[in-house]
């Protein structure tokens, strides 16, 4: 499995989603592996929390793979109605600026 279908796939289980795009951006980077992306959820389970608490909730059910494989993670985490007031854009992903924790 992928690490992009890795992480589609453990975010899935753990989040009742209305949408969930995980992007790998890898390519966009001078290592080109599978360690950049961007996630997009939607969730009712959001409503109510800030965006920290948000955040953190899909870096602890990322902690393995933010720990051995992920080297950036952009994350836009919404409920689906800021989703809806956003008409389904999301910003693009910053640039990568280096100091990948796998270079030796």
């Amino acid at each position: 499995m992928s690490m992009q279908q890795q992480i589609h796939s453990k975010l899935a289980d753990a989040i009742v989603c209305k949408h969930l795009n995980v992007v790998n951006e890898s390519h966009m980077h001078s290592r080109g592996e599978e360690s950049h992306f961007k996630v997009v959820i939607v969730s009712e389970t959001f409503l109510g929390k800030r965006l920290l608490p948000r955040h953190r909730f899909i870096n602890e059910v990322l902690k393995d793979e933010l720990a051995n494989h992920i080297h950036a993670l952009s994350i836009h985490a919404y409920t689906p109605d800021e989703y809806s007031e956003k008409n389904g854009q999301t910003p693009d992903s910053p640039s990568c600026l280096g100091g990948s924790k796998f270079d030796n």
